[in-house]
């Protein structure tokens, strides 16, 4: 696909697309080493990890957290982004 981006510049682009929710605490893992070789890893798709950490989920179930999270960053699913592995917290529940 001739507009895929690197791997750092789609990181670069997911982590400026979660500034959207103001977040405290935000570590992006790109784990598509550990799915080499998956369907879904074909033509480049990338698997993520982020733990985010936001006032904006505070009063908000796990599914709501989520959601507000692939919102951001919904049309890049399911390419370039195949899997996205989300924890969000609040900062009154910490980090983990």
């Amino acid at each position: 696909m001739p507009d895929t981006p690197s791997p750092t510049e789609l990181q670069t682009q997911i982590t400026q697309r979660l500034q959207a929710l103001s977040p405290t605490t935000l570590n992006l893992t790109d784990d598509s080493h550990l799915h080499v070789g998956h369907a879904g890893a074909r033509g480049g798709a990338r698997h993520f990890r982020v733990q985010i950490v936001s006032k904006q989920f505070q009063g908000l179930g796990t599914l709501a957290r989520h959601r507000l999270v692939y919102d951001c960053v919904r049309d890049l699913m399911p390419h370039p982004i195949h899997a996205l592995a989300i924890e969000a917290t609040t900062p009154q529940e910490g980090h983990s």
